[in-house]
């Protein structure tokens, strides 16, 4: 039966679009698993490194040409950082923007400090930069990763975030404890804690008796603050922490306009 132009369509919901980055590489199995679950939410383009990029923080590449490589359907490696992913995904790759971005899964905590120098977080915070909700999902592990845990929690998470979106300026950080989902103790929406590490630089010596250092540290343990993301991740819960783009502290910047540095402000005062 032809149809009657006359009448009124109704337009087709919108599917919905998901750029998904990492900093573990586009390789990665945490990046592949998130990708193949979150295909029931929508259509997913990848965007992310061409190799492990760990510990990159927020660095954008601008003394060097970057280069993109298509290696399948909707699925892209960039010869730069995280950050650098988020950038080319946005203005370049996709033709509209993304409902929602997602990176991880990272293989290895985020808590406490980490946010500072995790590649991971640093592309869900371009993203929070650029207006677009965003999360990054981190597992807590070394090795025997329970990828499948995560990712259950990723989608649940996404499809909220998608729902309701999150307050402009803020994204999400999500470390996930390395157990089955029978085992997971529930969800807490926590403060950034602090992490302990020991052993920060490592001293050795080439074969050519010149010295050289390794940056790293071993986790000798957290500081035991209540309603932290380190200590739900203790305790067996997935902890949740909203970090802010904006990083003024207005009560500190409250505080700080009543100094007076030198004689002409404490006269105009």
């Amino acid at each position: 039966m032809p149809i009657d132009k006359n009448l009124v369509q109704l337009p087709r919901k919108k599917r919905v679009l998901i750029l998904l980055s990492n900093d573990d590489g586009v390789y990665s199995e945490g990046l592949r698993i998130l990708a193949r679950r979150l295909k029931q939410i929508g259509r997913i383009v990848i965007v992310a490194p061409d190799q492990e990029r760990s510990a990159a923080s927020h660095a954008l590449t601008l003394h060097r040409p970057l280069r993109v490589k298509k290696i399948s359907q909707d699925a892209y490696a960039v010869d730069g950082t995280p950050t650098d992913c988020i950038n080319l995904g946005i203005n370049e790759i996709l033709k509209q923007r993304p409902d929602i971005i997602i990176s991880g899964i990272n293989h290895g905590a985020n808590l406490g400090d980490d946010v500072h120098y995790s590649g991971t977080v640093s592309a869900a915070l371009e993203g929070g930069i650029m207006g677009v909700p965003s999360m990054a999902i981190s597992l807590v592990a070394r090795d025997r990763f329970r990828f499948d845990t995560a990712a259950e929690f990723a989608v649940k998470l996404a499809k909220k975030i998608i729902k309701d979106s999150l307050p402009k300026g803020i994204i999400l950080n999500v470390n996930v404890p390395n157990l089955p989902a029978s085992q997971i103790k529930g969800y807490e929406f926590t403060e950034q804690g602090k992490r302990n590490y020991g052993n920060i630089i490592v001293e050795k010596i080439d074969p050519r008796g010149r010295k050289y250092y390794w940056i790293g540290g071993d986790e000798v343990g957290f500081e035991n603050i209540p309603a932290t993301d380190c200590k739900a991740v203790a305790e067996g819960k997935i902890s949740i922490t909203p970090l802010r783009v904006n990083m003024t502290d207005k009560p500190s910047l409250h505080l700080l306009k009543k100094w007076k540095l030198d004689e002409k402000q404490r006269k105009r005062s």
